[in-house]
């Protein structure tokens, strides 16, 4: 029990001096424009549509849509299909969208979450943790 009274008057100790660090904070209307020209990518009017085809004519393209199933000329024929604004929304979420999604930071969670668990008593994943049950 002392132990534990211990941990947590560390935890409120060190809590109580973060609260020093505390800044304000201001607040202001951001108007739709400033949101608009920060959302909005910085293409020119055609851009995207140039910029899509230019990736559907690269190799490791056309080889990974061809793993999936799909035609690269009817994709082009796609692409051409879009309007000049499609094009440019296309273009820019392709351009926002993560490299490789988020496999290692998936990853590192689910080794965190199954150590916690095999510390605590309720799985026994990995050999090296003694559980405190």
């Amino acid at each position: 029990m002392t132990r534990f009274r211990r941990t947590i008057a560390t935890v409120v100790a060190f809590s109580l001096t973060g609260m020093g660090f505390v800044q304000g904070v201001q607040a202001a209307v951001v108007g739709t424009e400033q949101v608009a020209a920060v959302q909005a990518p910085a293409l020119a009017a055609g851009e995207g549509r140039a910029r899509l085809q230019s990736t559907l004519e690269r190799a490791d393209v056309v080889a990974a849509l061809r793993e999936r199933g799909v035609d690269a000329d009817a994709a082009r024929e796609r692409v051409a299909a879009l309007t000049d604004a499609e094009a440019d929304q296309l273009a820019a979420q392709i351009d926002r969208a993560p490299a490789g999604g988020d496999v290692i930071g998936t990853i590192v969670f689910i080794f965190v979450l199954l150590l916690i668990t095999d510390i605590l008593g309720f799985t026994k994943v990995f050999p090296f943790t003694r559980s405190v049950r």
